[in-house]
Order: structure tokens, then C-alpha cells, then sequence
């Protein structure tokens, strides 16, 4: 690693860009791939898109448990990069992929073995085929998470030294064969929602082994591969690992709450919901990589002891992730007709869906990035437990209760729910906004890196 004079900024444009750009694309390959399954699934009917959707709000819950900890590792890694430390990179790296792994074959086999009375529990009485439909694809998705586990991690690894133009190009390989899977299974073979879900499996076995290969083979930092414990780099990890994976289960359990409460307004909500979810994930693309990038930046900053800095790319980044949002959401808005119609969904659904995903335009332009891009600025800086309890606060509080008030109360149904989540929104970004500015996270940023 190079070594940096003194008073230099850790980070120039042309490198904040190198890092940012990759991840936006990756973003979007990662939506993507969400929206061809269900938009080529589409043609069996709303039955199959609503089974894809309830199994997928699951996914994301269980997937994040394993991302707080990839999250952890990169946090503790990028710290010791600041500090220009191989060997605790190394050690950090590689206590990573233990705690990743094993909390994914944990949780794969949680999933296989209780597959239905999960979905039952969750979604109490949807109709028969919505529930075939869902338990094939979770199923399936079960034996995709080790996979998925490893490629996010060596992910993490490589965005936390700066380089994210890997797991761009992997992501890019992957979600082509994920297509090509898609047509040959679901259309030629006819296999319906059980294709959609080989398909994503083999596409995250590809881009798992694919990663792991060059992770070994790269010389830009070590990687220490070694099934041994290292208890004190684990607790470092778990230091941010455990709260971020609290702060991410509870607030996708609310999710699932709400997954049952969507649920209880029939299929034209679970598909309206499903679609609208989908395409208002590429419309925060921008600002959730830009969060992603805080993770590196501020890392390396409070590992060098530049805390200024740190603060400064921050704002400079949050700014950022402002610009880039209204430019994407004002282009998108006027298309929003059009993008409905792709799924094949009726006439009430579809208003239904675009409803929805102008609402979420307008507040994402709004309120978002001040919501979720400053978290992982202020995770990065170790400040984990404020992150936590506000974010769950809010999440069950703002989001949980508000929903049901909203929706079933005041008889707003599933717009209600949408409302509920930027009433959260707006909450969190108080918050976060307020602790930045008040520098009581600096006191944290460097307690956990020894």
C-alpha cells in the first residue's frame, strides 16, 4: 500500500468517481435481476408474481443477516487500510468469510427444513396457488444463500480497498446468464416459477466462485484464508456486525409485518406492491451506492485518524446522492405508464402500481438519501448503537404502527402502508442529519480499531 503525505486528501474526485460509478451499475444489474424474474415469470399469470414477491421480502431479511456481517468485516478492513495494517487486513478478511459462511449454511438450512410453516406463519391464509408458487421459489432460494453470502463478502472485500469494478463485471456476467437462464427455463422448458429460481441459483454460483478466484489471485491487499478463530478480530467485527444485523432483521421483520398486512388486501395489492417495490428500487440506485462508497471512504479516514476528512466526504457524497436522485427520478416519472405495462398486469393494478411509484419519486427526491446514505457513514465510524436504536425506533414506531393507522384506520389500504414508510424515512433522517452535524460521533471513531 502506498504511502500518503501528510495533509493529502485520502480521496480525489477522479477516485470517489472510480468507486461510486461501478456500484451504481452494480446496483442496477442487482434490481435488474429481481425484475427479470419477475417480469418473465410474468406470463404465467399474477399467481406466480405475487409467489416470487412474498418469497423474495423473506430473502431479503435472511440475506441481510449475513450482509451485516460482511458489513462488519468491511468496516474493521477499511479502518486497518487507512491505518496502512496488511497484516490485521489480512486477519480481518479472513475471519469475514467464517462468520459469513457459517451463518448462511445456518440459515440455508433453517429455510429448507421449515419452508412452509414459515410462509404460513408469515402469510397466514393467501390463496393456493400464490403459496405452491412461493414455497417452490423458497425452496430454491434457500440453496442460493452460502453462494450469495461469499460473492457479497468478497464484494465487500474488494469495494473497501477502492475497487469496485470487479464485482461490476461480475454482477454484469451474472445477471446475462441469469436472462439466458430465464428464457431457456421459463419459456422453452416451461418451467414457471421453479425456473426463475435455477436460474438465480446458478447465476449466484457463478458469480461465487468467480469472485473467491479473484480475491485469491489479486495482489491489491492480503487475504488470510484460514479456518481458524481469531476471537479478538471476531469481536471487532461483531462489534459492528451484531448491530447492523439487529438494525437490518428487525427492520426487515417489520417489512414481513407489513409483507401479511399487504397481503390481506388480495393479490391486486400483493402484485401492485410487488411490481411498484421493484421499480422504485432503481430509484434509489444512486444514493444506496453512494452508501455503499461511505463505507470505504469514511473507513479509511477514521483508520488514518482523519476524522475532518471523514466529515467532509460525507457531505460531499450526501450532496451527491442529492443530484444524482433528482436527475433519475424526474427522467423516470414520465415513463412510469409505460413501465407498468411490461408486467402484463390489469387494468386496476396497474393504476395501482403507478400511484404508488409517484409517491415514492416524489419522497425519495426528498427525504431519502439523508435516510440510509448518513448510516453508513456514521457505521463506518464505529457509531453503530445510535444507528441501531434509531433505526428500529423509527422502524416499529413510525413504520409499523403508522401502517396500520394509515391503512386499515383511516382505510388508506396499501398506500397507506407506502405513506407509513416515508413518515419513516423522514424521521431517520432527522436523526441522522443531527448527529452528523453535532460531531458526538467522532467520540466512537476510534474505540473499536486497537
Amino acid at each position: 500500500m502506498q504511502e500518503r503525505q501528510e495533509g493529502m486528501d485520502l480521496f480525489s474526485g477522479k477516485q470517489l468517481r472510480q468507486l461510486i460509478f461501478p456500484l451504481v451499475i452494480e446496483q442496477i444489474l442487482a434490481v435488474f435481476m429481481g425484475m427479470a424474474d419477475i417480469i418473465m415469470v410474468a406470463s404465467c399469470g399474477e399467481e406466480a408474481v405475487s409467489g416470487i414477491s412474498i418469497v423474495d421480502t423473506i430473502n431479503v431479511l435472511l440475506i441481510g443477516l449475513f450482509g451485516a456481517m460482511a458489513a462488519g468485516g468491511s468496516v474493521v478492513t477499511a479502518q486497518y487500510i487507512g491505518r496502512k495494517d496488511d497484516k490485521n487486513v489480512a486477519k480481518a478478511s479472513g475471519q469475514l468469510f467464517l462468520a459469513v459462511g457459517g451463518l448462511s449454511m445456518a440459515i440455508m438450512a433453517i429455510t429448507i427444513i421449515f419452508n412452509g410453516p414459515l410462509l404460513r406463519l408469515i402469510y397466514g391464509d393467501i390463496g393456493q396457488e400464490v403459496m405452491h408458487n412461493g414455497r417452490i421459489y423458497f425452496y430454491i432460494s434457500s440453496l442460493s444463500y452460502p453462494f450469495l453470502a461469499f460473492y457479497n463478502s468478497s464484494a465487500a472485500l474488494f469495494r473497501t480497498a477502492g475497487n469496485s469494478k470487479v464485482s461490476m463485471q461480475v454482477s454484469l456476467g451474472a445477471n446475462l446468464c441469469n436472462i439466458a437462464g430465464n428464457f431457456l427455463l421459463i419459456y422453452v422448458f416451461q418451467m414457471g416459477v421453479a425456473g426463475a429460481g435455477l436460474s438465480t441459483l446458478f447465476s449466484r454460483i457463478l458469480s461465487a466462485v468467480v469472485m473467491l478466484v479473484l480475491l485469491k489471485k489479486q495482489s491489491h491487499f492480503p487475504v488470510e484464508f484460514r479456518l481458524r478463530v481469531d476471537k479478538r478480530m471476531l469481536r471487532q467485527i461483531l462489534y459492528i456486525g451484531i448491530p447492523n444485523g439487529l438494525e437490518n432483521s428487525i427492520f426487515q421483520l417489520g417489512k414481513l409485518l407489513l409483507s401479511s398486512l399487504t397481503a390481506s388486501f388480495g393479490t391486486m395489492a400483493i402484485a401492485a406492491n410487488a411490481v411498484a417495490s421493484t421499480i422504485c428500487g432503481l430509484e434509489t440506485i444512486p444514493a444506496s451506492a453512494i452508501g455503499i462508497a461511505l463505507v470505504t471512504v469514511v473507513g479509511q479516514c477514521v483508520g488514518a485518524g482523519e476524522l475532518k476528512q471523514a466529515r467532509k466526504y460525507m457531505g460531499k457524497l450526501l450532496k451527491t446522492a442529492y443530484i444524482c436522485l433528482w436527475i433519475l427520478n424526474l427522467s423516470i416519472i414520465p415513463f412510469l405508464n409505460p413501465i407498468c405495462s411490461l408486467f402484463h398486469l390489469s387494468g386496476e393494478t396497474s393504476a395501482l402500481a403507478y400511484k404508488l411509484m409517484l409517491y415514492h419519486s416524489i419522497c425519495c427526491m426528498i427525504i431519502h438519501p439523508l435516510s440510509f446514505c448518513l448510516t453508513n457513514g456514521l457505521r463506518a465510524a464505529n457509531d453503530v448503537r445510535f444507528t441501531m436504536t434509531v433505526s428500529i425506533c423509527s422502524m416499529w414506531i413510525c413504520r409499523i404502527v403508522m401502517a396500520y393507522v394509515l391503512s386499515l384506520y383511516f382505510g388508506l389500504g396499501l398506500m397507506g402502508i407506502w405513506i407509513a414508510m416515508t413518515i419513516d424515512w423522514l424521521v431517520r433522517a432527522i436523526f441522522f442529519s443531527t448527529r452528523v452535524l453535532s460531531g458526538k460521533w467522532c467520540r466512537y471513531a476510534n474505540r473499536n480499531i486497537r
